[in-house]
């Protein structure tokens, strides 16, 4: 991808939900909410602490996250759909 998060931004892209429930129930498109989950796609360069030294991100390129509802600002960058957030958006990184 041709595109870098500037600071301690990452880029998001979520991850599709199940369309059925536990018991088997189809969901609507309609009513689905959007997930809040997704993959990190890229990640700034960190951001940079009281002293001027650039503190690294604790997330990395290829880590499945946890985010809130309203986080970050939507964009499509080369056609993929992305969440541009701040890494303190984030409140987990999802084991594997």
């Amino acid at each position: 991808m041709g595109f870098k998060p500037l600071h301690d931004r990452i880029a998001v892209r979520r991850v599709e939900q199940n369309e059925k429930t536990a018991g088997g129930i189809i969901i609507p498109d309609t009513a689905q909410e959007k997930p809040s989950e997704g993959l990190v796609i890229s990640i700034g360069s960190g951001a940079r602490g009281k002293d001027g030294n650039i503190v690294p991100l604790e997330v990395k390129v290829g880590d499945k996250v946890l985010f809130g509802k309203w986080s970050g600002t939507e964009t499509t960058i080369q056609g993929d759909e992305l969440l541009i957030m701040q890494e303190s958006d984030v409140m987990g990184i999802i084991s594997k």
